[in-house]
């Protein structure tokens, strides 16, 4: 198909997120990308007798939330343009399309979490407002919405912001939620009765020691994961008598998620092995753990059926996300029922995708770095690096929409995973706090660059580089740093300019994150901040430069970009700006997606032609 044929069918190939499995086992939903304008619900039978059912048919991006108790109806949210001031909507099976109101829209607030009571009378959920007062503030709050009368109460109050999603226990007597009240990198957590009068915490392994949790079906026992210097520890917490059990406590081991589906007793294990999932079964009461064989792919299993079979969430760099019933004894991709019946929507096969190819490169302290290349099927025009955001993150391999179709128009792409990504153990995560953020990391991407170009893979002034979030903060870090030989290019994407002023601006709930990773806030390292804040170098910028912000944004916000542009004004460098005003944190909606990618295009191909410039 020809190169508009291609990003046409590109940007209407459906992208799966947040897929759950309704409490009866009969229902999975999930969210989809590109499937209208925006981001809608759709809901599948789990025995594949029927096509996915579209839930919401909306203009605005709306999120799967939660299951409601009786697996009659979820609960999604939906903000508007990105802004993440979400509204709570519930959407019954048998009315599909109608969004029932549960909270007011565009709220001065942000929300957490979202968990109908088996009541069907109250929604409790975490917001950073005192309700009482209407105003914002720093704290997520755990709020008791009661949905006939309106009364907000509060049941949990912690004391400094942080990334809180309450979680309501199954019988709807407790709610389990996190805080990070003793230190920025750490995590306790703390169980709340549905009343607010008893709050109270039960898991606290240190101050900034990082502790997950959630709730077995049968709302008695708790399922732990605590973080200790070299890997994650699971373990089943009874509330009864507050004795926890380990189960799993090996450092060889890169654990990074577990859970219990409804309708079982087995603990899902999600292993990463070089940024691959390895999933497995483990039973609570005997410690036997049952290893998934290794299939083409990730696969993770999501919930039980019956006769050893299961839902699970399958894909690939050239396998769309897709929900599957498959037997748990033998996976087979073969095999495998799709639920979702991803094919059946795009006139894209998987020879259309360009596979990612596992390599690795050493970089300057010796530290082996992992990546993902894909390479076009002709002689390359350049090479791009695609910087994933996070940093606490990892890409996968997994279909990417933008590197795909910079590989379709014959770009070389390169996708580092920088020490601070998950995927390769607690060590390689941590590593980025040695010096901070802006620090080794970036010597990371510059060694891969520099190898690539070494490999013949790349080559020198033909080199380019685009992220979005920590990605787009990489890209500015590399084009007011390298020379044009070793980056020739940048487009930075909702990414941070000035570290200083990125904290003062963002989401209350994330300004711990940059404290963890920079060893403090502003006030404490402003040497440090200074330092690692591209605006103060953009008079190094030789290579051409496109920016790109979402104006919407409440995580990296527009005022990077608004003070960036007085420095690069200041010091005469000439730069491109993309800007879309019904976006946040990341281009998400088809129309707005298939504008950047084709100016993506013509920018790093004009910047790779001798003689010209994309300024």
């Amino acid at each position: 198909m020809n190169p508009e044929q291609y990003l046409d069918s590109l940007l209407s190939l459906p992208g799966m997120w947040g897929a759950r499995v309704s409490r009866d086992g009969k229902w999975v939903a999930w969210t989809w990308f590109r499937t209208g304008p925006a981001a809608d619900l759709f809901v599948a039978p789990t025995d594949g007798s029927a096509a996915p059912i579209r839930l919401t048919e909306t203009l605005e991006n709306t999120f799967l939330v939660s299951w409601a108790p009786d697996s009659r109806a979820v609960i999604v949210e939906q903000d508007k343009d990105g802004n993440e001031r979400a509204q709570f909507f519930r959407v019954d099976l048998d009315r599909p399309l109608e969004m029932i109101p549960l909270t007011e829209p565009e709220p001065n607030y942000f929300v957490r979490g979202g968990d109908l009571h088996p009541n069907g009378r109250w929604l409790v959920y975490g917001a950073n407002v005192d309700a009482a007062a209407g105003l914002e503030i720093e704290p997520t709050w755990v709020y008791r919405l009661d949905l006939e009368t309106g009364e907000r109460r509060v049941l949990a109050r912690p004391e400094k912001g942080g990334w809180i999603v309450p979680d309501l226990s199954p019988t709807g007597d407790h709610v389990l939620y996190g805080r990070k009240d003793l230190h920025p990198a750490g995590y306790q957590y703390w169980l709340v009765d549905i009343e607010g009068n008893q709050d109270r915490e039960i898991l606290n392994f240190g101050a900034d020691v990082k502790t997950s949790a959630s709730w077995f079906p049968d709302g008695k026992r708790v399922l732990a994961m605590v973080e200790t210097e070299t890997h994650q520890r699971v373990g089943v917490l009874e509330l009864a008598n507050g004795e926890i059990r380990w189960l799993l406590d090996d450092p060889a081991r890169n654990i990074e998620r577990a859970f219990v589906p409804y309708g079982s007793e087995q603990i899902v294990v999600v292993e990463i092995q070089r940024a691959r999932v390895r999933c497995s079964l483990l039973d609570p009461a005997t410690g036997k753990e049952t290893h998934l064989p290794k299939v083409p792919g990730n696969l993770i299993p999501l919930a039980p059926l019956a006769n050893g079979l299961w839902v699970g969430r399958y894909y690939s760099s050239r396998q769309p996300a897709d929900a599957v019933r498959f037997a748990v004894a033998d996976p087979d991709p073969e095999r495998f029922t799709s639920l979702s019946r991803i094919w059946e929507r795009t006139p894209l096969t998987a020879g259309d995708l360009a596979p990612a190819e596992d390599v690795s490169w050493v970089s300057v302290d010796g530290l082996e770095i992992q990546g993902w290349l894909y390479r076009p099927g002709q002689e390359a025009r350049g090479t791009v690096v695609y910087v994933h955001g996070g940093p606490s993150y990892h890409s996968q391999d997994a279909i990417n929409n933008q590197i795909q179709f910079l590989v379709h128009q014959g770009f070389t792409v390169l996708d580092p995973n920088y020490r601070g990504s998950t995927g390769f153990g607690l060590a390689f995560r941590e590593a980025i706090k040695k010096d901070g953020w802006g620090g080794l990391e970036q010597e990371d991407i510059r060694a891969g660059i520099e190898t690539m170009i070494a490999r013949g893979i790349a080559h020198s002034g033909r080199v380019g580089i685009t992220g979005t979030s920590y990605g787009g903060y990489s890209a500015w870090c590399a084009i007011s740093r390298y020379p044009p030989e070793i980056v020739a290019a940048a487009a930075p994407i909702c990414g941070m300019t000035d570290l200083v002023v990125d904290y003062e601006t963002t989401r209350p709930d994330l300004r711990p994150y940059s404290e963890e990773m920079m060893g403090g806030s502003p006030d404490e390292v402003p040497e440090r901040y200074h330092e690692r804040s591209p605006i103060h170098f953009v008079g190094n910028v030789e290579g051409a430069l496109l920016i790109v912000q979402g104006l919407q944004d409440p995580n990296v916000t527009p005022e990077n970009v608004r003070t960036v542009e007085k420095a690069l004004g200041e010091a005469g460098v000439p730069y491109q700006f993309l800007a879309f005003e019904d976006e946040g944190h990341g281009i998400s909606k088809p129309g707005n997606q298939k504008r950047l990618y084709l100016r993506l295009e013509e920018f790093f191909a004009k910047a790779f032609q001798p003689g010209l410039s994309a300024g």
